[in-house]
């Protein structure tokens, strides 16, 4: 079998996608930052920085803090809100190829209802992620942690909007199947998991935290384990798709995402220290796909034996 020959495609709900490698949402701007680093249109998915409804400043500083297989943040979602978005952001996004997947995060129902109703329908915006996982922000988590908040809050941005809707998961609960049971009743075309576990740095010699808003949200290679532990528990519980988050920056693990249950995958801390990851691993993937005696990734998806 010919590596030219293998299906790349895949099917996030009523989103398709070219191929399953996007980027995550807060480490890798609005693309233009990266388009002197990265191939931007060879991607699947690109989902821009998380707007607001109005603009946000974010946390006190500092709010980055590098650790041990991994980078605790503590941005507080800075963003510029929806208007500036719309004028100045989304069309470029709107030019390039991958699909746009827009995270969006409110601070009640309402706020992310009226955002996805004024999204819906404009270029470029060809799915909606709701944000409802963000450990840095007041009340940033209470959607994604609370069943009986998370499925009227995807049935109203469902209703608000017709385009797909992905509900971003927390794994800073008890058990994160409640949840996505909740987003799936929703009316969530597909599910990503995850964002970042909440953590802490301290600094000893000055007996204080190392991030201005004390705690942050952990990510990069030490919480892949978590990762790929929330895409097993889920993707046996619910029947719409995934897409796999946290941890991955090779080949070797989106393999490992993709067998596990993910349909689709997005790097994030990555995209830092290595920009032109995504492309290193799109060049991999048919290879991989190609290696397991398939002729395309959705023959991957969900394979693992246990």
């Amino acid at each position: 079998m010919a590596t030219d020959t293998i299906n790349l495609d895949v099917q996030l709900g009523r989103l398709q996608l070219r191929n399953p490698i996007g980027v995550a949402s807060g480490t890798f701007g609005y693309a233009r930052e990266m388009a002197g680093l990265v191939d931007l249109n060879r991607l699947g998915a690109i989902v821009p920085k998380t707007i607001t409804k109005l603009p946000r400043l974010g946390n006190e500083t500092p709010r980055t803090f590098e650790t041990t297989g991994g980078m605790l943040n503590s941005i507080g979602l800075a963003n510029g809100g929806i208007d500036i978005f719309i004028e100045e952001q989304l069309p470029y996004l709107a030019a390039l190829e991958p699909e746009i997947i827009v995270s969006i995060a409110g601070r009640t129902v309402e706020e992310f209802v009226d955002m996805a109703a004024r999204l819906d329908g404009l270029p470029g915006v060809a799915a909606l992620e709701l944000n409802i996982s963000c450990p840095n922000v007041s009340g940033g988590v209470d959607f994604g942690s609370d069943p009986s908040l998370c499925e009227p809050l995807v049935t109203g941005v469902r209703k608000a909007c017709s385009v797909p809707v992905l509900a971003k998961l927390t794994p800073n609960v008890t058990d994160i199947t409640i949840i996505a049971r909740a987003a799936e009743a929703g009316g969530a075309d597909a599910i990503s998991l995850i964002n970042t576990c909440l953590g802490m740095g301290v600094n000893w010699r000055r007996r204080r935290p190392y991030l201005g808003n004390v705690m942050g949200g952990l990510s990069g290679p030490a919480i892949k384990p978590i990762a790929l532990r929330a895409v097993f528990q889920v993707s046996r519980a619910v029947s719409i798709p995934l897409m796999g988050i946290g941890g991955i920056s090779s080949i070797d693990d989106v393999m490992e995402f993709l067998v596990t249950g993910a349909t689709a995958i997005q790097i994030g801390t990555a995209n830092f220290y290595n920009p032109s990851v995504s492309m290193q691993i799109l060049d991999a993937l048919p290879a991989a796909v190609e290696r397991l005696g398939v002729g395309s990734v959705a023959e991957v998806v969900g394979t693992i034996e246990v």
